[in-house]
């Protein structure tokens, strides 16, 4: 098994030669970003981490371990791709439930991530009889959000277990050099782990950024970069018109030259939300700028299907929409028989609801197409760490040559630092 690109559903609106010739023009953009040649290149060490994260596995296993004897709950401190991959891998991954008595059961929270003094005073009262560990991710040590909570979640944990103590409980993952958080790193002696240079955020969930955070949750890192290998053979290390990501970049560009400038990425299970969100700031921060890119955007399906559902069938024509579609399920529950049948569903009594949710998903797909939505299907074996490894290699490497073909650099973020010029100076920051 692999994960397969159906395009099957957008014949209606490009040709098997349109895709094929955009995927033979795409191989120079793989090029560039392989050979280290286009612009941004001094931030792709990503390509190789796959490969290379093995230097790093045996210690954050080790640390993962200290932290989860020494306390049940861990905070994750950072913003934008220092948080969101790990979220994305542990909400997959993890029961939406706490299930007690369950072995590897550890509870990891967010901060950071926001400057919302409604969401931190409820992480701070719940932890607040508790004593907890924190991993702070920053490479500056200074952005806003991330650095607000870290002050003041450190703060509450050394008035609960001391300052010496405090330290056991706190590792930071930073800069190997330089920046506000490794200088206090140092001062303090807590754990680190390094940021790589040649590595942005949104590309670092194979990196101890994304990493720790996930061993911390119990899962295995190991599986994660398997998929992750796999998919490095499949993608960067195959110019033909089989690469996968070839594919998905040449149908998007297709698409997006043809008037379709949204893209809808959409699931049809609830824990797959946070790859969504994940892959809207990869794509987002990617792709967006000089007046260019597809807006990525996302949708959780069936549930959105009584919302967004509505405009993605009939509303104005300029969406794509992208289906990452789970062939198989773990768990298994059937519908059962009911005596009276009110509710009229006797019909599905003995379905899975696997199977129902297949069908919900296939005849959406079918009414999008008929509606004028041209759709993939991005073929997921399953929920698992690998897959998941595979899926995010899949997408980042896929961004890099869309963003490639665009002309723009995928591996920067100007506009970003737009928001804090203006925030600063109405907060009275000095010069």
């Amino acid at each position: 098994m692999k994960v397969e690109i159906d395009y099957s559903n957008c014949l209606d609106f490009i040709t098997e030669k349109e895709i094929t010739e955009e995927t033979i023009r795409s191989i120079s953009q793989l090029d560039k970003l392989v050979n280290r040649t286009g612009e941004g290149n001094e931030f792709t060490g990503w390509l190789d981490l796959p490969e290379n994260a093995s230097g790093d596995i045996e210690k954050i296993e080790k640390t993962a371990q200290r932290l989860r004897k020494q306390s049940d709950i861990t905070v994750v401190i950072g913003i934008g791709g220092s948080y969101l991959g790990a979220k994305a891998v542990i909400e997959a991954l993890k029961p939406p439930v706490n299930i007690p008595g369950k072995e590897n059961e550890h509870e990891v929270l967010f901060a950071g991530q926001n400057i919302s003094e409604e969401y931190l005073s409820v992480i701070k009262e719940y932890l607040s009889d508790r004593t907890f560990n924190i991993i702070v991710i920053s490479k500056s040590g200074t952005t806003t959000e991330p650095a607000i909570a870290f002050r003041i979640l450190r703060k509450l944990l050394e008035s609960k277990v001391s300052n010496k103590a405090a330290r056991n409980h706190i590792v930071a993952v930073t800069d190997k050099e330089k920046g506000a958080l490794r200088k206090l790193a140092e001062i303090e002696g807590y754990d680190t782990f390094i940021i790589p240079n040649n590595v942005g955020g949104r590309y670092s969930v194979l990196t101890p950024v994304g990493l720790l955070p996930i061993a911390v949750a119990g899962l295995d890192i190991r599986e994660l970069i398997r998929g992750a290998v796999s998919m490095v053979k499949n993608t960067r290390d195959n110019r033909s018109v089989t690469n996968p990501a070839l594919t998905y970049a040449a149908i998007r560009t297709i698409l997006y030259k043809k008037g379709k400038y949204i893209e809808m990425l959409v699931n049809y299970e609830p824990s797959l939300q946070y790859i969504l969100e994940w892959w809207k700031q990869l794509v987002g921060e990617s792709e967006g700028k000089s007046g260019r890119g597809i807006f990525p955007a996302s949708a959780n399906f069936t549930t959105d299907l009584h919302s967004m559902g509505q405009y993605m069938q009939d509303g104005e024509r300029f969406i794509m929409e992208t289906v990452v579609s789970v062939k198989e399920h773990s768990s298994k529950l059937t519908i059962p028989h009911d005596k009276d049948n009110l509710d009229n569903l006797n019909f599905l009594a003995g379905k899975r609801l696997s199977e129902v949710n297949a069908r919900a998903e296939e005849g959406t797909v079918m009414a999008h197409r008929e509606g004028g939505v041209p759709v993939t299907r991005i073929l997921l074996p399953a929920i698992t760490e690998n897959w998941l490894g595979s899926l995010l290699y899949f997408f980042e490497i896929s961004c890099a040559i869309s963003g490639y073909i665009l002309g723009v650099n995928p591996f920067n973020q100007p506009g970003v630092e737009a928001y804090k010029k203006n925030m600063f100076r109405l907060l009275g920051k000095p010069e």
